[in-house]
């Protein structure tokens, strides 16, 4: 019996990689899947926008206030997603791969794959492909092509980039990696072309996404109308969740908002670990936690997310936000706020009488999370293992 359970268990380790293969690479599958009913259906909001401005010569003249109405209406039925600018991208989408366009480069077996939908059968201008057919034909995930109509200075480079995005499997960093490194431009010039196709074709370390990040991707969660949740580490979780509740002890002035609050700055997805509404001072408090240590660079993205709070979240009659930076480094915390850019001294003295001290923060974080490692170690707080 002994000897079965050695055998058997000599096989197990075999299995759980098998296993854990087949459930990646599913994962990989179904974020593909959703990603290109994503990219058909974002095709179709674009064409139906431009179609509807074709409609007439007043519907053309007020295409901007058309996008502001229904990024108000779509919103409030869909949530997030729909925004004045995220519904240009979709426009501009459509304008950059008209039906001629990318039918053109299709197989006769995907442009088979049209047909008449109800509504366009009936008194409607709408002949739309079937979703797989579009998939087919526009088989990269919408990330890309909002890199591929957002970056390219021509049409040519566009083709071009489409084509070798295409060719070589890249990911949406790899992509944006070469638009940004002219690729294109060094491409046209260089005597050798093949060879710097060739180069262009391989992938950097940086450059592949891990399942989660291809699962988790901000503009999927976003279409399927999912909350985006999540720390990178079990600690920082832990961190954020024991802070939040803190704060809410200390007394009634602050006031919960959001945990991983997303915010989109140019191309760019980035997550604010807490938002507190502070009731004396009527502003908001936005908080990051860093497992590690304090960088200039911190400072720098705190204030990107100050300046994106105060013109995107800031509501009339409010002072402008705040930013605490916490970084929680082995041994060593440090709490900062971030008060540059008030309007006056007086309002940041205020500011600085009203909020916790930055000490007793800092203290606090890091008693959790000796409090935390001792925990997950199987230790108390101030025992030594022997």
């Amino acid at each position: 019996m002994t000897s079965l359970r050695r055998q058997e268990d000599t096989h197990y380790p075999a299995l759980v990689a098998g296993l854990s293969a087949l459930l990646e690479s599913a994962r990989r599958a179904s974020a593909r899947a959703v990603n290109s009913v994503m990219t058909a259906t974002y095709w179709q909001v674009g064409r139906r926008i431009v179609e509807y401005e074709l409609g007439g010569k007043e519907r053309a003249e007020y295409g901007a206030a058309l996008l502001e109405r229904l990024a108000v209406d779509l919103t409030q039925r869909f949530g997030q997603g729909f925004s004045r600018r995220n519904l240009q991208n979709m426009r501009q989408f459509y304008v950059a791969f008209p039906p001629a366009t990318i039918w053109q480069t299709a197989s006769a077996k995907s442009a088979s794959g049209i047909r008449q939908t109800p509504s366009a059968r009936s008194n409607t201008p709408f002949a739309e492909p079937e979703v797989a057919a579009l998939a087919r034909v526009l088989p990269l995930p919408w990330s890309h092509y909002l890199l591929l109509i957002g970056r390219t200075r021509s049409p040519e480079a566009l083709a071009f980039y489409h084509a070798e995005a295409l060719r070589g499997g890249w990911s949406v960093r790899q992509l944006d990696r070469q638009i940004a490194s002219q690729f294109y431009e060094r491409t046209a010039l260089s005597g050798n072309k093949a060879a710097m196709l060739a180069r262009g074709a391989k992938p950097k370390p940086g450059d592949v996404l891990s399942v989660n990040e291809e699962v988790r991707d901000p503009l999927v969660l976003e279409f399927l109308g999912l909350k985006d949740e999540y720390s990178e580490t079990e600690l920082e979780d832990a961190l954020v969740r024991h802070l939040e509740s803190f704060l809410l002890e200390l007394g009634g002035e602050f006031a919960f908002i959001g945990r991983q609050r997303r915010l989109r700055i140019g191309d760019e997805w980035y997550r604010v670990d807490l938002v507190f509404f502070h009731r004396a001072l009527r502003c908001l408090v936005v908080i990051d936690l860093k497992v590690g240590k304090f960088t200039h660079a911190d400072a720098g993205q705190m204030h990107l997310y100050l300046n994106y709070a105060r013109e995107h979240w800031m509501q009339p009659g409010e002072n402008p936000p705040v930013g605490l930076i916490l970084c929680s480094q082995k041994n060593d915390a440090l709490a900062r706020y971030a008060l540059e850019g008030l309007p006056s001294k007086v309002l940041a003295r205020e500011y600085r009488l009203a909020l916790p001290d930055e000490r007793r923060l800092a203290a606090e974080i890091e008693k959790t999370r000796e409090r935390l490692e001792a925990r997950r170690s199987g230790n108390s707080p101030g025992t030594r293992r022997k």
